[in-house]
């Protein structure tokens, strides 16, 4: 056999392999399930051979991987760069393998469509006959005697389906035969790529859960179709759900690939392992089926302290124990009797055997009156009991009380209520005698107190209280502890507190606090006798802020640079700062608190001054420098500048605004007199002055060229008249220059 026709039959060799691979591997698998066989778990594209004695899992020609989990195409076409197929080529790869053609006008030397480079086959260059285009694109030429034939490649045809023609003045295109899209296989799908030319091999495999013994391959054929493939796809059939001992299925759907049945234990009996669902596998055998089901058994049963068990000795489900309490004890719960349950335990139970309890949620009612529950298993005997009450006063170390009394009674839930004083310490012991003859005991303590210990509590002037005082006669003397805490919310550091007592045998008695201004307090006062208290709450007026640490300055010419200083909180909180301009005669009729805010603008304006600027507390840094007149807004109000010639006074106010009371302070902070212009406005004047003189010179030049012109073609006596001109002209111009100086003087600087 040549070289080449065993390279031929070489993917023959590896579709048989495929074949028969997982027939043979299924044949070990059935022989022997306890020895892991390699040959089984071979990939689908891959072959089991001996090596040394073990079983190896080799990918096919044209397949890499390792085998077993993967075997993928290799794409020949990739190696060397298109080079394996030689020169002048085109290289198709195929599923498991590939084919070269010739690049057009060029053709293969085996003058065959398509050629595997394993028999020396190479493209050679198309006769001149050929590259003249006669025949067209995918066509040879073929001489005759005497004339030519054209014929079309392999893999190609005329559209009528002929091979050969002879062309006639007009190029034939010969169309390429291919076999289209393969056929599709119900439960089945396609493995890797393929080509639609002839000769190209499309190789499927059964969906999951379907297998089959019969052909897998389909090819391409040189009349445009596909061979049609034997495949064919059953589905796998676990048959009957295999039985799990004391245990029985709920639940079955089918037995195909992936149905489910789902076990449960029988009556009595728990899951102890294992999964309760099994299910159907590619390979037809139920997964899952290990559930394993034991007898359910709850053992002994507890125990429960002072009670006697009545049992069977039976543990197995519903099992029942019941239980009985001793003599001397009686039962408090549910009921009396537990069962073996699900969980493989006894159900819990609240049953609890107590002994004979004589007081039991014991509490005081009504100030002076007691109850309590009498938990016996003797019920309606009567039972005595003995009240031994001691009493005391802490403010009347003479008084005292020592009583005894007994009370029988036979309900389960006696009451009592005592004779006691008001505004006295009891401690009252109850004793009685229980069935077993033994003595049990109770003592508790009981405060009573007197009615209206405060009553009409009134705030009057802000810092004074007063109440009505109605306890034990008029001439018993009362004393009280007054605990005083003051906060401000605008000054976290700020405490004040005080601590007095106060002892009175008036009916109404008042006291008056010593309280800072602009504070919230709480006033804590407590009746020592009765060990009562009341809290009060009273909040204390804000007044005037401190008076403004000013730094007075008078001023002569200019406005000065004023420093603010920053006011501290000891009164009230501080809201704003506010400077007020004053024509300097309004400085000894201003009042601090009754000045209207008025703006620049107003109609009031020249009279009775304004408010030039406003800061919020919170906006102002201490020393922080105040310009006059810089013509800015602040808050609301306009810092206009000062008018020339006149005399002002600077007021600064500090306002305190608080639980809808404002109050205020005021200092004079400068004085202004002879106020001159600035800077500023001398330089403005200066040049408006020489502009005006720099007018004058014009218009004198200009009369006086007008003049000498005149003069040269008018009489003497014109001339004379002209020179009056002239000099009445300057002379108004030299008056011009006075009025102009003299309204400069008189304008305000704005």
């Amino acid at each position: 056999m040549s070289p080449g026709g065993g390279r031929a039959l070489g993917p023959l060799v590896a579709v048989l392999a495929l074949v028969l691979a997982p027939c043979a591997g299924r044949r070990r698998a059935i022989v022997n399930r306890s020895v892991p066989d390699v040959c089984a778990t071979c990939h689908i594209h891959a072959t089991c051979h001996q090596i040394e004695g073990k079983s190896v899992c080799i990918c096919n020609y044209g397949f890499v991987g390792n085998g077993r989990t993967h075997c993928q195409d290799k794409d020949e076409c990739q190696i060397g760069a298109n080079k394996i197929c030689g020169n002048h080529t085109l290289c198709h790869n195929t599923h498991g393998s590939f084919y070269c053609v010739c690049l057009d006008g060029y053709r293969a030397s085996n003058n065959n469509k398509t050629f595997i480079p394993n028999d020396g086959t190479n493209c050679t260059d198309i006769d001149e006959c050929e590259e003249s285009g006669l025949c067209g694109h995918n066509a040879r030429c073929v001489n005759t005697e005497g004339s030519y034939k054209c014929y079309c490649n392999d893999g190609y045809k005329l559209e009528n389906g002929a091979h050969s023609f002879h062309p006639d003045g007009n190029k034939v295109s010969c169309q390429e035969i291919r076999c289209g899209s393969p056929p599709e296989m119900e439960h089945g799908y396609i493995v890797g790529n393929y080509s639609s030319v002839p000769g190209s091999t499309v190789h499927y495999e059964c969906e999951e859960g379907f297998y089959s013994d019969e052909g897998k391959f389909s090819y391409c054929t040189a009349n445009e179709a596909w061979e049609p493939a034997t495949l064919r796809c059953k589905g796998v059939d676990c048959g009957v759900p295999p039985s799990i001992l004391n245990a029985r299925p709920t639940s079955t759907s089918k037995t195909t690939y992936g149905s489910k049945v789902t076990y449960s234990c029988v009556h009595g009996y728990f899951i102890a392992s294992g999964n309760q669902t099994a299910v159907c596998n590619a390979k037809g055998q139920w997964d899952g089926a290990d559930l394993v089901c034991k007898e359910i058994d709850c053992g002994r049963p507890l125990l429960i302290p002072h009670a006697q068990i009545i049992w069977d000795n039976s543990t197995t489900l519903w099992s029942r124990v019941y239980y009985q309490c001793k003599e001397g004890y009686y039962f408090d719960g549910d009921r009396n009797f537990s069962e073996c349950t699900m969980d493989q335990e006894w159900e819990n139970i609240t049953y609890v055997c107590k002994e004979e309890e004589l007081f039991s949620n014991f509490s005081i009612f009504n100030e002076t009156c007691m109850k309590w529950q009498r938990k016996t298993g003797r019920r309606g005997v009567q039972g005595t009991y003995t009240f031994h009450i001691l009493g005391q006063r802490w403010d009347e170390k003479t008084f005292s009380e020592d009583v005894i009394l007994n009370v029988t009674t036979s309900e389960d839930n006696p009451k009592v209520c005592l004779d006691l004083n008001s505004g006295s310490n009891y401690v009252v012991n109850i004793t009685t005698i229980s069935s077993t003859n033994i003595s049990v005991s109770v003592t508790v303590a009981v405060q009573t107190k007197v009615k209206e210990a405060f009553n009409n509590v009134l705030i009057f002037n802000d810092t004074c209280l007063k109440w009505w005082r109605n306890i034990r006669g008029a001439d018993t003397e009362d004393r009280y502890s007054f605990h005083v805490q003051g906060q401000r919310w605008y000054q976290k550091e700020f405490l004040h507190e005080m601590t007095f007592n106060l002892t009175t045998h008036k009916q109404a008695p008042e006291v008056c606090f010593d309280l800072q201004p602009g504070t919230n307090y709480s006033v804590n006062i407590s009746m020592v006798a009765l060990n009562f208290s009341l809290m009060v709450s009273m909040t204390t007026q804000i007044t005037d802020p401190p008076f403004p640490d000013v730094e007075f300055v008078a001023a002569k010419g200019s406005p000065p640079l004023l420093r603010l200083r920053k006011a501290e909180d000891r009164n009230g909180p501080i809201s704003l700062y506010q400077v007020i301009v004053l024509p300097l005669g309004l400085q000894s009729t201003f009042i601090c608190d009754s000045f209207a805010a008025a703006t620049f603008f107003s109609n009031t304006t020249d009279t009775k001054g304004y408010v030039a600027a406003e800061f919020q507390a919170k906006d102002v840094a201490d020393n922080m420098p105040v310009a006059l007149g810089d013509r800015h807004y602040y808050g609301k109000f306009y810092n206009a500048p000062l008018k020339l010639g006149n005399e002002y006074c600077v007021f600064l106010r500090i306002i305190s605004e608080w639980n809808k009371v404002r109050t205020q302070s005021c200092a004079v902070w400068a004085q202004i007199k002879n106020l001159s212009p600035t800077l500023q406005y001398m330089t403005a004047v200066v040049f408006g002055s020489l502009a005006a003189v720099c007018l004058i010179l014009f218009l004198s030049f200009s009369a006086a060229r007008s003049y000498l012109h005149s003069a040269v073609h008018s009489p003497p006596a014109a001339l004379a008249c002209e020179g009056v001109r002239l000099s009445a002209t300057m002379g108004m111009t030299q008056a011009g220059i006075a009025s102009s100086s003299l309204e400069t003087e008189n304008v305000s600087l704005l």
